[in-house]
């Protein structure tokens, strides 16, 4: 089987493809040929080649602006994105083409629907933006993270699936990944700021950092911007609070580790959390990027309304990250439910689910 992979912008739209893939490979007993579709200064090209994966590059740009001349810049762009993958759809010759969203998804799709190629689409946020609310017109089918993005897409080939979780997220052991991590027993705090940081997180934590320490052991994923800065604010601190705090720019893999070592986590709401925080069972504090059209507000609120998560506006977070997160840790009785509402939310066999759909409709 040939499979075409496109999608990215973030780890979210990047990770549950490869997880569909190496789950296809297992499936086909290694007789996949596979092709990463995607922009070569995008994320997606280094979590691919990271991979071993062969990566085509396409040029890719969002469709915003309301000037004249920026829109028109963004519609030459997306015409010479479509010409570029036509030209990588008839070299490689898949029999399926499989997009996972962002606006560099949209020249490979159309693409694909051009050359009758069948196109198979997944959300992985909650609710779809304008790359899959376009490319949902063009796909053979749609899978979906989670049932309330259903009736925003066609309902006759949309099919619910869950979030396509990385193989590692089966094998986890909190023991192990507290030894991993050198914790003792006190509680632990996962603060991700998600691949490319977050500066009001990293900034709130750094703000009231042996506030944090004292309260609990801290994994901190600080993204590359902020690293060096919160390192320096750690060799600062006296030796029994530096032993706390384990800071790290990237974590890659052992993410998924770190959210078996912790009792809580503090992160954005990019599409992951809704698959790898249930099928970690931690409980979160969310704090939704406002910006790019609000979609983690609407992802933050499916596992607030479970019961699994506490939502913190950006504005606030400087005033009452800290606070909610200690006040949830100090309540075992809370943290336990919470725990139990995120696995209840969990669904383990998603790569499976969509690895079928690209089997039944390839070409």
């Amino acid at each position: 089987m040939r499979l075409i992979v496109g999608g990215g912008g973030s780890g979210g739209h990047a990770f549950p493809a490869l997880a569909v893939a190496e789950t296809l490979r297992i499936m086909l007993r290694e007789d996949l040929t596979l092709l990463y579709v995607g922009r070569e200064d995008g994320m997606e090209a280094a979590i691919a080649r990271d991979a071993g994966i062969e990566f085509a590059p396409i040029v890719a740009r969002a469709l915003r602006g309301r000037h004249p001349l920026s829109q028109l810049w963004s519609t030459l762009t997306l015409a010479a994105g479509v010409w570029g993958a036509i030209g990588v759809v008839r070299r490689f010759q898949p029999d399926v083409v499989f997009v996972t969203g962002g606006y560099v998804s949209v020249p490979i799709g159309v693409a694909a629907w051009l050359l009758r190629r069948p196109l198979v689409l997944f959300l992985p946020d909650v609710e779809p933006g304008w790359a899959v609310r376009l490319l949902s017109r063009l796909a053979r089918r749609i899978c979906v993270t989670d049932t309330a993005s259903m009736h925003q897409l066609p309902a006759r080939k949309t099919v619910a699936t869950g979030y396509p979780l990385r193989p590692v997220f089966r094998e986890l052991d909190r023991p192990m990944a507290r030894a991993r991590f050198e914790l003792n027993g006190d509680p632990v705090i996962l603060i991700t700021a998600a691949v490319q940081g977050s500066q009001n997180i990293n900034r709130a934590v750094e703000t009231q950092l042996e506030e944090w320490l004292e309260a609990a052991q801290i994994i901190h994923v600080s993204g590359a911007r902020d690293e060096a800065r919160l390192r320096a604010r750690r060799d600062a601190l006296p030796a029994a609070l530096q032993r706390r705090y384990h800071l790290y720019e990237y974590l890659g893999d052992e993410l998924p580790m770190a959210m078996a070592a912790s009792d809580l986590a503090v992160a954005r709401s990019g599409a992951s959390v809704l698959g790898e925080l249930p099928a970690a069972g931690l409980p979160a504090v969310l704090v939704p990027l406002t910006a790019a059209g609000g979609h983690q507000r609407h992802n933050a609120a499916i596992l607030q309304e479970a019961g699994a998560a506490v939502i913190v506006e950006e504005g606030q977070a400087a005033a009452t990250l800290l606070p909610t997160a200690l006040e949830i840790l100090r309540d075992r009785d809370r943290l336990t439910a919470m725990s139990q509402a995120a696995r209840a939310k969990a669904r383990t066999d998603a790569a499976e689910r969509i690895a079928e759909v690209l089997w039944e409709v390839r070409q």
